[in-house]
């Protein structure tokens, strides 16, 4: 990759119309298409750090029910998408570079025995950004965020999003 190309990627795609912009920033953020929508009205994008933050504008301007929408629509982490293989690419990749996939019958019960204290907790899945995460420590994040109220979960989970798309732009851009 030659040091032109992310600009290149960038231009052209600042260049797209609204659908096929929205189209090539598919599983940016899990299932949710109007963050593109309304992000391609900033454009033009010079880097993945303005499309980022123009698509971070366009969440915190979003409303409190689109915002839970789109927490609620990430998976739970080992849950049972994973279990059917129903998971998006990205959050699959994502989960197996974490070792979810490998947990030990033990540790995904527990795991799993988290993810549902945490829904019936705050009536949204857990979500935290797994690059760079072993299993156990998200399994422990998990666990001390389980203590939060749910006004502070919900904004650490929007950060969390925010974090995750931006991992996901600098793999598809950089």
């Amino acid at each position: 990759m030659n040091a032109t190309q992310p600009f290149s990627a960038l231009a052209e795609l600042s260049a797209l119309p609204c659908q096929a912009f929205v189209e090539q920033l598919e599983g940016i953020f899990e299932h949710t298409p109007w963050i593109a929508r309304r992000a391609w009205h900033a454009r033009p994008f010079d880097s993945v750090a303005t499309l980022h933050a123009a698509m971070l504008v366009v969440l915190e301007q979003a409303t409190p029910a689109e915002q839970l929408a789109l927490i609620c629509a990430h998976p739970e982490l080992a849950g049972k998408e994973a279990a059917h293989g129903t998971l998006t690419e990205a959050s699959s990749q994502e989960q197996q570079g974490a070792g979810l996939d490998q947990c030990s019958p033990d540790e995904l019960e527990r795991l799993r025995q988290l993810n549902a204290a945490y829904h019936q907790r705050f009536g949204f899945p857990f979500i935290i950004a797994v690059k760079g995460l072993s299993r156990y420590q998200i399994m422990d994040a998990l666990e001390a965020r389980l203590l939060n109220e749910r006004s502070a979960e919900f904004s650490t989970c929007l950060r969390e999003i925010g974090k995750i798309a931006r991992l996901r732009l600098d793999a598809r851009y950089n």
